[in-house]
């Protein structure tokens, strides 16, 4: 089954209606994530001691320092605390934001691990807030992570707690002309602590295709959490998916694909005769910002389909 992607414009949701008939998926423990449609608003547990949890949507493009979005969300928690884990006594962080979902269901990913070339976490943009613990302050955080797993940016000076039975309302912007993630918290209409930035350097990248409520894992990590609240009321302004206004006819003997595309896309015509392989049928090209046509020179004698693969480069 085909799952539908957000569009372009404004993705509103207020869980007024079940989510999973929206587009949302589950991955990972699914109890952790419950909707209710009494209160109109998706409960969740984050606990850290369980497997890599997701309540996930796909965005239908994928974000990188050159695209511009925001996202804005409603985060209440009923209880939280840090070090709830046997020898991880340390804070660990409750997510919502972006990732790349082919990255975050690996065997091998592990949120907590930093920077580490078999288990580091990759193409990461999320909002963070870790519960105190000893003697260190509560944190709001914002956290990009590179593709290369081995730079992580990220803002830690909003040091308050979300207080429990509050409803905070979070925003994070991100303009690509000066590459810089704003993010800013919220509280019955006042802002609470700090605006937060981060400067994206032009030689820092990410690739995120998802949009999730995560609740990672504590394996391989000292630090662990639980913490209950709701999410509600969620706004994500993303660009215009890399394909648009796709059609598709013989022009003589050469079946064409024609569509409106973007540029930093790389586009590929594929083909299939089974529905089980593809094979591509015309080379990987730019796309121009305009109207785009990639032929097939040779197609089949029987009838085939045909799909177009956009991949940043």
């Amino acid at each position: 089954m085909m799952i539908p992607a957000l569009h372009a414009g404004t993705f509103v949701e207020n869980f007024s209606t079940d989510p999973i008939a929206n587009g949302w998926q589950l991955h990972g423990n699914t109890s952790l994530f419950h909707w209710d449609a009494t209160s109109q608003s998706l409960h969740v547990t984050w606990d850290s001691s369980q497997t890599n949890s997701y309540f996930h949507r796909p965005l239908g493009t994928v974000l990188t320092r050159t695209d511009d979005f925001r996202l804005s969300f409603d985060l209440t928690f009923t209880d939280y605390a840090s070090g709830v884990t046997s020898n991880k006594p340390f804070a660990f962080p409750a997510a919502v934001g972006f990732f790349n979902f082919t990255n975050a269901t690996h065997t091998n990913f592990s949120r907590g691990t930093g920077i580490n070339a078999t288990y580091g976490p990759r193409n990461i943009v999320e909002f963070n807030f870790f519960p105190a613990f000893d003697i260190y302050q509560p944190t709001i955080a914002q956290t990009v992570v590179a593709t290369n797993y081995n730079s992580w940016l990220y803002n830690h000076d909003n040091l308050q707690p979300l207080t429990t039975g509050q409803t905070f309302r979070v925003t994070m912007n991100y303009t690509a002309t000066n590459r810089t993630l704003t993010t800013t918290v919220t509280n019955n209409g006042s802002q609470y602590g700090p605006t937060q930035q981060i400067i994206i350097p032009t030689t820092f990248d990410y690739r995120c295709g998802t949009f999730s409520i995560s609740s990672y894992s504590d394996v391989r990590d000292n630090a662990s959490l639980l913490a209950h609240g709701t999410v509600d009321n969620i706004t994500l302004i993303t660009p215009t998916p890399p394909v648009q206004n796709l059609t598709g006819s013989f022009a003589g003997p050469v079946w064409q694909a024609r569509f409106s595309s973007q540029t930093n896309w790389l586009y590929t015509l594929e083909r299939t005769t089974n529905f089980s392989s593809w094979t591509s049928v015309s080379p990987a090209t730019p796309g121009n910002g305009g109207n785009l046509t990639l032929p097939d020179n040779t197609p089949p004698a029987t009838s085939a389909a045909y799909r177009v693969r956009s991949e940043r480069p």
